[in-house]
């Protein structure tokens, strides 16, 4: 089990490379590869969940020697990549994107624009100082809230937000599996259930499937949200 988390992470961006790889506009593929290597900035934040919500065996033990691990890149990595176009990829024949006009930008609403692209980690920051939360749950409403916010500034994407929402769960329950399927116990043996609600879907944690529903909530308008961009 000492590298269920590397071989996990890697079997996620060969997904991410037959994706990418997969017919289509240029400009979807990329959306995939900048959202990506943003993204993977998110790795940085594994400290906050070791050893409170989980602690994953790594390459030279870094989680638990340093909070940091390689693999929380590799994952974030393409996992931001396929939140942001999964939409596009089902839909691709009657998806393009376009510039928003120069009145469309003026509206109102987007009056919040930066705030509501930085309202998630925000919300997280806050919820760490002023609560005890796990930090699993933090993320989770940081994630909702933040996509609340975008959906009021951008009712333009809330089918692409909801719709994404869904399909990556599903996505991500199933390739969740494939873990279990590989390594029998290693939940048991590697999340901190006790700190969690304990509650087990197929094997799977119930919080990590809040997560999934969140992350693709919110990521999948991130980059229209900020190039100011829309779906056609």
């Amino acid at each position: 089990m000492q590298y269920a988390w590397l071989i996990w992470s890697l079997i996620l961006l060969a997904v991410w490379l037959v994706v990418y790889l997969s017919p289509g506009s240029g400009e979807s593929k990329k959306e995939m590869f900048v959202v990506s290597l943003w993204t993977s900035l998110l790795g940085l934040t594994e400290p906050l969940f070791v050893p409170e919500y989980w602690s994953p065996p790594s390459i030279l033990d870094l989680a638990n020697r340093t909070g940091f691990d390689i693999e929380s890149f590799l994952f974030a990595f393409g996992v931001g990549g396929l939140a942001v176009v999964i939409y596009e990829g089902i839909f691709r024949a009657n998806i393009k994107h376009e510039h928003m006009g120069a009145e469309e930008k003026h509206h109102p609403r987007h009056r919040y624009h930066l705030l509501a692209q930085h309202s998630a980690p925000i919300i997280l920051i806050l919820l760490m100082i002023f609560t005890d939360l796990n930090p699993i749950y933090s993320t989770f409403i940081a994630l909702i809230g933040g996509g609340l916010f975008t959906w009021y500034c951008r009712p333009d994407l809330k089918k692409k937000m909801f719709v994404s929402a869904c399909i990556f769960l599903g996505i991500y329950f199933f390739y969740f599996l494939t873990l279990i399927a590989m390594y029998p116990g290693y939940v048991e043996r590697v999340w901190n259930l006790k700190a969690i609600s304990g509650i087990l879907i197929l094997g799977i944690p119930l919080e990590e499937l809040l997560f999934a529903l969140s992350f693709g909530f919110i990521w999948s308008s991130i980059y229209e949200h900020i190039a100011w961009r829309k779906l056609k």
